[in-house]
């Protein structure tokens, strides 16, 4: 290229915080690719700026533990916003460090993907996220800010 493009390097802005409320584990057993099991999603909440939402039941973390220190986690689950709206959540994400230390001592980030039929929350679907987390025994603790 002759000339040099004026690329911007990403901010991040606050999207919401959740509180993702989870079932006792279904351990499908060790594998060829890792231990697999599957975490039941419950309930919940997210509290965004000016809007808030609940989790609801029947989603699910899919999770490979691939060693003693990482697992990579796949969620799905719904929103219902407090305006009636549903929100689809895909959040991949990858969770490393010894079990035993303190949550905020683990290395836990996520890349979620949002889809809605909302006119209104139409550009979520349109927008590249990042987040951080902690788990704790009955819930998973997320933030999560949009790419700018």
């Amino acid at each position: 290229m002759s000339e040099t493009l004026p690329l911007t390097e990403p901010r991040l802005r606050f999207f919401a915080d959740l509180r993702v409320e989870v079932g006792a584990p279904q351990e499908v057993g060790s594998t060829v690719h890792g231990l697999r099991r599957l975490i039941p999603i419950t309930g919940g909440q997210a509290v965004g700026d000016g809007w808030q939402a609940h989790v609801l039941p029947g989603g699910a973390d899919f999770q490979l533990i691939v060693s003693s220190t990482l697992a990579e986690l796949d969620a799905r689950y719904t929103l219902q916003t407090d305006a009636g709206d549903l929100i689809y959540v895909h959040n991949r994400a990858i969770r490393s460090g010894p079990a035993e230390v303190d949550p905020s001592q683990i290395y836990f980030r996520c890349s979620p993907r949002f889809e809605t039929a909302s006119p209104a929350l139409r550009w979520i679907s349109e927008r590249m996220f990042t987040g951080t987390g902690a788990r704790f025994p009955d819930a998973v603790a997320m933030r999560f800010w949009e790419l700018m």
